[in-house]
């Protein structure tokens, strides 16, 4: 009997993470046409978010971005908004997951400009080495993770 009330609890467990990761929502503010956006959101898809889109003008998006807490150089083409963070930039999926899992007492996450062969920014073979950063609320950074 005990073995199969695990069984059930960890099933269970199973279940309501998977439905977890599959409401996670996010808000992407982007400019229309930007294909790079486009492609992070269909990334984002993929990986399990439910994406809403919003299309802001240039000078709309950069003041979101710094309302947000973010420097200009710490910006990029398009700004999520998920669960009070900002994701800026084209950040892998993995990150955005371990921000909300960890809950930091921070603004958000960052990939600042845009890296080829980071989510949304394919180039074949062709890649960059970039930073993920965690944007502190006092606007300091610390590295997440670093792709190469």
């Amino acid at each position: 009997m005990g073995n199969k009330l695990s069984i059930v609890a960890a099933l269970g467990m199973s279940l309501l993470a998977s439905a977890a990761q599959a409401d996670e929502a996010i808000e992407v503010l982007k400019t229309s046409g930007c294909g790079c956006c486009v492609s992070w959101v269909k990334y984002l898809e993929g990986q399990g978010f439910k994406v809403k889109t919003r299309d802001l003008d240039m000078g709309s998006m950069m003041q979101v971005k710094l309302k947000a807490g973010l420097k200009v150089d710490l910006t990029s083409c398009h700004t999520g908004r998920i669960e009070g963070y900002v994701v800026e930039g084209h950040v892998p999926a993995r990150e955005i997951r371990h921000l909300l899992a960890k809950r930091p007492n921070a603004i958000g996450l960052t990939v600042p400009n845009m890296p080829l062969g980071s989510p949304g920014m394919d180039a074949g073979s062709e890649k960059e080495p970039y930073d993920v950063l965690l944007v502190k609320k006092d606007g300091s950074t610390e590295i997440l993770a670093s792709y190469k």
